[in-house]
C-alpha cells in the first residue's frame, strides 16, 4: 500500500475525537513518551482504537503499542490543504 501522506504535508485537522471512524486519518499520542503521530484508524477494540501505519516497512502502530485509548485520539484529518488540496 503506498502512503497516503507524504513528509511536509499540511494537514486541516479537527481537534477532539469527533468524526472518529474506522479508515479516517487521525493524530493521536501513542504512549511511552512517543511524539504525536498521525496513523489511520482501523477499528474500535475493547482496549480503544486499533490504529495502523499506511507504510508497513517504518513507524509504530498498534502492532506495536497495543490499541489507543479513546482520549488519545486528539483530532481527526479532514483534508490535506498543502501540497495539492485533497479530501483524505
Amino acid at each position: 500500500m503506498a502512503p497516503t501522506l507524504h513528509h511536509g504535508d499540511v494537514l486541516l485537522v479537527r481537534r477532539g475525537p469527533g468524526g472518529a471512524a474506522a479508515g479516517r486519518i487521525a493524530v493521536l499520542r501513542l504512549g511511552d513518551g512517543r511524539p504525536v503521530a498521525v496513523k489511520r484508524l482501523t477499528a474500535v477494540t475493547d482496549g480503544g482504537w486499533w490504529v495502523e501505519r499506511d507504510n508497513p516497512a517504518e513507524g509504530v502502530d498498534s502492532w506495536v503499542v497495543g490499541a489507543v485509548a479513546p482520549d488519545d485520539v486528539l483530532g481527526v484529518a479532514l483534508a490535506r490543504v498543502w501540497p495539492r488540496p485533497r479530501r483524505l
